[in-house]
């Protein structure tokens, strides 16, 4: 296993879809109105290179079923501490659908000692990266 980043952030309480989205959304219009344009967070792995957000939510919503965006969105508020505070090296590897892509997965420790993942895929050419998917392990 990667070395994992332990964040002091919490997994965002609720039993109801609409709570944990309404939090996690608070979270995301924070970071946005700190932008003009597209919202990011700067990361510290990428030496403050920023990291596009919205296409995680664009994901989020391909999902299916609403439990399973809710238990990825419990972990919005440690994926951005995650993104934003971590030093230590992610698994990389190409795309094997888009060979123009390198996907960066991060390992995370949430306060209450639950392991998650945050994926960010970055562009080969122009060198953008974009946070796609948070999850829990199994």
């Amino acid at each position: 296993m990667a070395q994992a980043y332990q964040t002091k952030a919490s997994i965002l309480s609720g039993t109801d879809f609409r709570e944990v989205q309404k939090k996690a959304l608070a979270i995301y219009a924070k970071i946005k109105r700190r932008s003009k344009r597209i919202p990011y967070v700067r990361s510290a792995y990428f030496q403050k290179d920023k990291i596009f957000l919205p296409l995680f939510w664009q994901h989020l919503w391909d999902k299916e079923k609403w439990q399973d965006r809710m238990r990825r969105l419990k972990y919005y508020a440690s994926a951005i501490e995650l993104i934003h505070h971590n030093k230590f090296a992610p698994k990389s590897k190409e795309n094997p659908n888009k060979t123009s892509e390198i996907l960066h997965r991060f390992t995370g420790i949430t306060k209450e000692n639950y392991i998650f993942y945050v994926q960010i895929k970055e562009n080969k050419k122009s060198g953008r990266k974009d946070l796609i998917s948070i999850f829990p392990e199994k």
